[in-house]
């Protein structure tokens, strides 16, 4: 086995296929037309645990779905979906409404 002597070294062990496959920040999910969400924070009936409740969806569960892994996963945290809502742990509602304004829809910030 060859020995590597730099960070510059290990492109040799990837394929160049896939170097090439550069994936966007955020991934694309299919237009969808824009949405008037509201980001609500609440710890009612959650033992005082915060969380964050984007309310105002419109449209497929499976789209919504997509939408709420998308939102946990660059937010790091974990969450669910329910009743068209997605339910996201902590208090993340800037940075998710700066995702869904990528995303194209229109965020209202309400509550705390």
């Amino acid at each position: 086995m060859k020995k590597l002597s730099s960070l510059s070294d290990l492109k040799s062990l990837i394929s160049t296929k896939e170097l090439s496959n550069n994936k966007p920040l955020i991934p694309e999910i299919k237009k969808e037309p824009k949405q008037s969400l509201e980001a609500h924070y609440s710890k009612k009936g959650r033992a005082g645990k915060p969380v964050t409740v984007i309310k105002g969806f419109k449209g497929s569960k499976e789209k919504i779905k997509e939408l709420a892994k998308l939102v946990k996963n660059k937010c790091g945290v974990g969450g669910s979906f329910k009743d068209n809502e997605i339910i996201v742990q902590g208090e993340h509602r800037d940075k998710i409404t700066s995702i869904l304004l990528e995303l194209g829809h229109s965020v209202k910030r309400i509550g705390g």
